[in-house]
């Protein structure tokens, strides 16, 4: 069998992330966690016991965070996008992500505090994107930093 998922390096703390993340996102779970073994090779790096990886499904999309230490940071070269339904939504997901020292940037794009990127987008932001005033609608977008449902409608008229 092939299976295919995503794997995002972390400086540890992956059990943090990944308990957040399926908190944040609807129909998420954890799937397994695997540990460093007592005495593993790695001085200065993760200790035995720690979690190595942990295998994780996102509104049923599966990912692999995997604690490999420093040497390969987080960058906004690999992000999570999700899509939802609403302002409620956007914003309820949006501020769980830059609480506890996460950071906003542009057109509905942020890190948590683990330092991994996400874009929020409201389905809303979708369908306007397929109408008539697409521009005008990108135009709106690319004055946010988290994204405005009533302002994107706003400008599609």
């Amino acid at each position: 069998m092939t299976a295919v998922r995503t794997c995002l390096w972390f400086d540890g703390r992956i059990e943090e992330a990944a308990e957040l993340y399926v908190s944040l996102v609807p129909g998420s779970r954890i799937v397994s966690i695997e540990r460093y073994p007592e005495g593993h090779p790695f001085p200065g790096g993760p200790e035995g016991g720690d979690a190595l990886t942990v295998d994780l499904e996102l509104a049923g999309v599966p990912y692999q965070l995997l604690n490999g230490g420093p040497m390969f940071p987080p960058t906004e070269a690999a992000s999570i996008v999700v899509t939802v339904d609403g302002q409620e939504e956007v914003d309820r997901l949006w501020d769980a992500l830059v609480a506890d020292g996460g950071e906003e940037s542009q057109c509905g794009w942020c890190k948590d505090r683990f330092g991994v990127s996400w874009q929020v987008v409201p389905q809303q932001l979708v369908d306007l994107m397929r109408g008539p005033h697409a521009q005008a609608v990108t135009q709106a977008m690319l004055s946010m930093r988290k994204l405005d449902v009533a302002r994107l409608e706003a400008a599609a008229r």
